[in-house]
């Protein structure tokens, strides 16, 4: 059975939210549901629930909320993207203070991660990726930026991510990345690092 926590509100007329304990099972969630036999029109996972929009059948989704067995993202047969990036972003003094440890560490303990990304949220194509132990997780930024560039690689609380675009942001930038997060034009959809997908940084 599904852990007690998972529980099916409705948000409109044929929309739902599933509560769930936190983003990992709620990106678990969203793989199952997108798995199963439910007419949708989308499934959206986020960081303590998932949105099920253009069902009318709420019945059917709380019998599938039910047999959901909660279990972990990490899949070896999930894709696996390496970012490269140039470790010279303005906060990689500032982690490594913080962190206690010298830049080269920070570029060491960031590139021995395998992240997965979890979920999707504040800009198209910004993937919510975790991994990071939680003894490294920094506070966001006392004073957010007014503009961070597009490619920004960056972290916040326990989450990494790459800016899409140019936006204002309060995470620590590490360095940056020429790879392209979300394009109209991808052949297999806009978003690079969909839920689920394995992700490396290395040194560019």
């Amino acid at each position: 059975m599904a852990p007690r926590t998972a529980e099916v509100l409705a948000v409109g007329g044929e929309a739902h939210l599933v509560r769930v304990e936190g983003a990992e099972a709620a990106a678990s969630l969203a793989l199952w549901l997108r798995s199963q036999d439910l007419r949708c029109t989308e499934v959206v996972p986020a960081a303590t629930s998932v949105l099920v929009d253009g069902t009318a059948d709420a019945d059917h989704l709380r019998r599938l909320v039910e047999q959901w067995q909660p279990s972990g993202l990490r899949s070896a047969d999930a894709p696996l993207v390496e970012v490269p990036v140039s470790y010279d972003g303005p906060d990689l003094s500032e982690v490594a203070r913080r962190w206690g440890v010298t830049r080269e560490e920070v570029v060491r303990r960031h590139t021995g991660v395998e992240f997965v990304a979890t979920f999707s949220g504040f800009a198209p194509g910004f993937s919510y990726l975790s991994g990071l132990p939680s003894d490294w997780a920094l506070p966001r930024r006392d004073s957010p930026r007014a503009r961070v560039p597009a490619g920004s690689v960056a972290l916040a609380d326990v989450w990494c991510g790459i800016y899409p675009t140019p936006s204002p942001g309060g995470w620590w930038l590490l360095g940056r990345t020429d790879v392209v997060v979300w394009d109209l034009a991808r052949e297999q959809g806009p978003a690079l690092l969909p839920p689920g997908t394995r992700v490396r940084f290395v040194v560019a």
